[in-house]
This record gives C-alpha cells, structure tokens and sequence, in this order.
C-alpha cells in the first residue's frame, strides 16, 4: 500500500518537473518574425543581438542567395550580411530591445525590389516585470496541484480505513 502511494507521488513530481521543463522551454524560445511577398518568404530568428534571415521563394521554397537586402528595424535601416550557408545576418543593439516592432525586409535581386513586412515580438529581459507574473502563476498551477494531490491522498486515507 505505501508503495503504491510512493509510486503515485513519484508520478505526480514526474508530471509536474515535465510542466516546469515545458514552461522554461516556452520561456526560452527565440523571438521569431515572418514576412511574405507575393514571390519570396523572409523568416527571421533572434538570439541575443543577431538575427539570422533565411529568404527564400515562395513557389519551390529554395533559397534565395544572390539578394541584396536591408532590413528597417525601428524606423533604422541596417544591411544584412551574407553567409555562405545562403541566409542573412543582422547584428544590432535594437534587437534586445523589449516589445513589438515593425520590421521591414527590403530586397533587391538585380532590377527587381521587394518589401515584406512583418512584426518582431521581443520579450522583456530576465527580471523585469512579466518575467515576474509568469513565474507567479507557474507557482500559482503547483499550489493547486499539490492542494488537489494532498485532498486526493485524504480521501483515499478515509475510504481505507472506514473499510477496516
């Protein structure tokens, strides 16, 4: 019996470090931005002050290489870099800024101009105010799991001995 009820703790503090694992890989991700045009599809990930920009067709989804592009970021224009590996890379401090910005793809490939336009999402830095809600309501949900854990263990405790 007591290991039946181990075996069922161990099981909920499973399921509940598998929740905590969620919400910190939810926390983690990276802000992320896409912008179409009618021809081609720019999707831009941001780690820290760099953004990688992968621009590719929208009819075969190949990559798009020989583009000249410069990205207007909170009413800036930067260049984009070229990599080898065929993406783009933006490195500015207005990158970490927290909040939603307009970002503008303008693309040129020889005589031709394209504009996609898209929103970045940043969250705010570690510590500052809705870091601090969502940490509050991830305590909140494990306060009314182990409340539910601990009513659940008292009524199985009361069914067993009222059939003693």
């Amino acid at each position: 019996m007591k290991q039946r009820q181990a075996r069922r703790l161990f099981a909920a503090l499973a399921a509940l470090g598998a929740a905590v694992a969620i919400a910190a890989a939810a926390a983690a991700a990276s802000p992320r931005v896409e912008a179409r045009s009618g021809d081609l599809v720019a999707v831009g990930v941001v780690r820290e002050d760099k953004m990688i920009i992968h621009l590719s067709r929208v009819i075969d989804n190949a990559p798009v290489r020989d583009a000249a592009m410069t990205v207007v970021l909170r009413g800036a224009a930067h260049s984009a870099t070229a990599e080898t590996d065929g993406s783009y890379t933006l490195q500015t401090p207005d990158l970490v800024l927290p909040g939603a910005a307009a970002v503008e793809f303008q693309v040129s490939r020889g005589a031709e101009h394209e504009s996609l336009k898209g929103t970045l999402e940043i969250a705010a830095a570690a510590g500052q105010a809705d870091d601090k809600s969502n940490a509050r309501q991830l305590w909140w949900w494990v306060l009314n799991f182990a409340v539910c854990f601990g009513f659940l263990w008292l009524f199985s405790r009361r069914r067993k001995s009222a059939q003693s």
